[in-house]
């Protein structure tokens, strides 16, 4: 086997992973953060708002390894867009997800001061919303950042042929979608989590789980891996020139 059939593997796994990871995160976390008496609620439910903050970290951290193990091929046919992508969903977005996970696991520390009976219960609680605002400004910024990286992914991809144009032309598509999404929810156009914003957001989902198993199993095309590389040392030999 050689190195680039264990790139695609790996790659292939780290997305399901980082997918199964994220959704852990929200059936764990997702109800309670939603709470109306927040503090009062994480308290009675400390472990699955550690579980999703620790599934959250595991999927900003494994989705970020995507970008590095692609970086090497990536760069072959283009190297500034390549670098881009690694800055966007290796750093941007692992950055934003960190943050995220610190701000759920900061809110089981002030639920517990508030059931202690702290004097000071109207600023926890009021901190504690504060706390999750912040998070939710975060999270927006995330779903930013992150199609703007698949858009920079799915287009190097779509070039270079690694995988069928089909796979990546979808992903170009379900990237888009997901920016209209986002705007949508940011406008107040649409509600977060409703039946069109899951419909929207649910191409890219399909997508990075049909192109795991492809890179898994079929892995990259080897011919557009032999014309990458050719590219590449004909780019070396111009730059020695």
């Amino acid at each position: 086997m050689n190195n680039f059939r264990k790139t695609a593997i790996i790659v292939g796994v780290l997305y399901i992973i980082g997918t199964v990871a994220g959704i852990l995160s929200k059936v764990f976390a997702g109800s309670i953060q939603n709470d109306l008496n927040l503090l009062t609620k994480v308290t009675g439910n400390e472990t699955p708002i550690i579980m999703g903050a620790l599934f959250l970290l595991v999927m900003g951290l494994v989705l970020a390894m995507v970008p590095v193990m692609m970086f090497p091929i990536l760069k072959k046919q283009n190297e500034a867009l390549a670098l881009g992508y690694v800055v966007y969903r290796g750093a941007l977005e692992t950055i934003t997800t960190i943050a995220m996970a610190i701000s759920l696991l900061f809110l089981t520390i002030l639920s517990q001061q508030y059931i202690a009976g702290s004097p000071d219960t109207s600023y926890l609680q009021t901190l504690g919303t504060l706390l999750l605002k912040g998070k939710d400004t975060i999270s927006t910024i995330s779903q930013i950042v992150f199609p703007l990286g698949a858009l920079i992914f799915y287009f190097l991809l779509y070039q270079s042929k690694l995988i069928p144009r089909w796979i990546s032309g979808w992903g170009l598509i379900a990237a888009i979608l997901w920016i209209a999404v986002t705007l949508l929810d940011l406008f107040g156009i649409i509600s977060s989590w409703s039946t069109v914003q899951v419909v929207l957001a649910l191409p890219i989902g399909l997508q990075e789980m049909v192109m795991a198993v492809w890179l898994i199993v079929k892995g990259f095309n080897p011919s557009a891996i032999a014309s990458l590389s050719a590219k590449k040392a004909t780019n070396d030999l111009l730059s020695a020139a």
